[in-house]
Parts: structure tokens; sequence; C-alpha cells
């Protein structure tokens, strides 16, 4: 009965969570891209430094569709294909609203590989390690699916903290646990963070994540830390740090594959490139109907024009 109430309260901080308003532009972004994929949407889950900030303008927003399948998504089986092999699709998107330019960059993800992707079984950390942070349900289909998705993102906190506890057996500080676990998972995936990326997530909302914390150490049933003693055996700390290495090697192999099927599924890809490159060096790029229907060679001859007129280094 005990277990049942700690995750009934889990399911309610989410629950209130997701009653937090978000400004009119991210809902009409959200609701321009599911028309695109029509009746498979189950709901929009909208996540990232935009929901934090509440900032719209010159930023871009993050969404991940959840769709009930990749069939009824696509017009396109290959499509389908990419997405069910190396999940999620990523996609760009731009629209107009009250004169502002809202950009989106968005993944198509089903709900089943969403439960599954947020579940201790999955050892890529790519989703759970996303869904711990905060992120609000847009659109959701009906109840039963707001619940299913509503559990999946209460199951990738109990992942993330779950997976990170054996590390952090002397202590069960909300701070030592959430910035041990960002440490571990951007070192599981294929980009360059500076030290104390971990610390500067947690900070960004650390109310939230200590508020977050005992409700998880209950539902997990891990609220006393183990003290270092020597007869306590190590082998749960050797085996956990060995599957830390595991998620670090299939994180990699994952975000380059992601990245090679990106070349070829990222719709507007060249638009975003584009705007992102114009928005940090202030080198504006015209972008033609002939790159866009030849994005992947028009990104290699971009990238040789803009180093050369100092766009990057």
């Amino acid at each position: 009965m005990s277990e049942l109430k700690a995750l009934g309260a889990l399911d309610s901080f989410f629950k209130n969570e997701w009653q937090r308003k978000v400004p009119d532009a991210v809902v009409a972004a959200a609701s321009e891209i599911s028309k695109k994929y029509g009746s498979a949407v189950n709901g929009v889950l909208f996540y990232g430094s935009c929901l934090r900030t509440g900032e719209i303008e010159d930023k871009i927003l993050d969404f991940y569709i959840i769709v009930d399948s990749y069939k009824s998504a696509y017009p396109k089986k290959w499509l389908a294909v990419a997405n069910k092999l190396i999940p999620p699709n990523v996609f760009y998107h731009e629209m107009q609203h009250e004169g502002v330019t809202v950009r989106s960059k968005y993944a198509v993800l089903s709900l089943g590989d969403l439960e599954y992707r947020c579940s201790p079984k999955c050892l890529n950390v790519s989703v759970w390690a996303r869904f711990c942070q905060p992120c609000i349900l847009l659109q959701p289909e009906n109840e039963n699916v707001e619940g299913r998705i509503r559990q999946a993102i209460a199951n990738a906190a109990q992942t993330m903290i779950g997976h990170v506890l054996p590390q952090c057996r002397t202590t069960r500080a909300s701070k030592d646990l959430w910035v041990s676990a960002f440490e571990h998972t951007y070192a599981s995936e294929l980009r360059s963070e500076p030290e104390g990326k971990g610390l500067e997530i947690y900070s960004l909302d650390q109310e939230r994540y200590d508020q977050l914390t005992p409700l998880l150490l209950k539902a997990l049933n891990a609220e006393k830390p183990e003290r270092g003693d020597k007869q306590l055996s190590r082998m749960p700390v050797f085996k956990n740090s060995f599957m830390w290495f595991l998620r670090r090697a299939n994180g990699k192999f994952v975000s380059v594959a992601r990245l090679i099927k990106a070349s070829l599924t990222f719709d507007g890809g060249i638009d975003y490139l584009a705007w992102k490159i114009g928005r940090h060096s202030g080198v504006e790029i015209e972008v033609t109907d002939r790159m866009r229907k030849r994005p992947v060679m028009s990104g290699v001859t971009l990238f040789w024009n803009l180093r050369r007129k100092g766009a990057f280094k």
C-alpha cells in the first residue's frame, strides 16, 4: 500500500506540473505541427529552454510528437521504417504567429517507444534523461493516453535516479543525486558540454528537483543511504559502473547513427542550419529551393563556404 501511495504522489507531482500555462505561440506551433500527422497523434510533449524561460522570439521550441504508430504517422513507408529502426525522426518547422517567426524542432516517437525508452530496461539514455527534466503535455488524445504518457514521464525520473543511486550510495541529497545523474547522462551522448553542466541544469530548476527527489526515493524504496563499511558488498557498485560504461558506448554509437539518418530525414534541416549559423555568427545565408532539394550536398558546400567567411573555425 505504501508503494502505491508513493507512486500516486509521484503521478500527482507530474499532473500538477502539467497545469503550467504556456505561451499562445507554443500552443499554435504544437497544433500546426500535429496537423501533419492527423489522427495518429496521441499528444505533444513540450520541453527545453523555452519552457523554462518562457521566451519565444529568436528561440527554437522543442517538441516530441507522440504517435500511436509510425505506419499511421507517415505516408512514406521509409520514414516509418527509419523512425522504428533508429528513433526518433527529427524535423524543423517555421510559422508566423502574431507577426513573430516561431521556429520549432520536433521529434516523432510512438507511445510504445516512449514507454520503453523511459523505462529502466532501455540502455540508451537520451529519452529518459530528457524527460526527467521539466516538460508539459499538450493536446492529449484522451485521459487514458494522458495517463500512459504521464506514467512514462514518471518512469523516466525513476530510471534516472535509480541508475545513479549505486554511484551515490552514502548520500540522498537532491543536489548530489541530480548533478551526478546529469553528468553521467551527458557523458553518454555525443555532445561536448563544459564541466559543471550537471550543476547548471540542476540549479535552473532546483526547487523542482528538491521537491521531486523524496517522492522518487520513496517510490524506489531507497530513502536511506547505504554506508560504505567493509561488510557491504561492492558488486552492485561494480555492476552499475559497468552498465554506465555500456550506456556511454551505446550513446556514442546511436548518436552517430542518428546524425547519419538525420541527413536524409531532417525535413527543413537546411533552413534550421541557416538560421542557427546566422544567429550565432551574424553571417546571413539565403536558402534556395535547390539547396532544399539537395540538403546533404548543399550542407557540405555550405560548410566550406561559411568557414571561409569566418562563420566558425
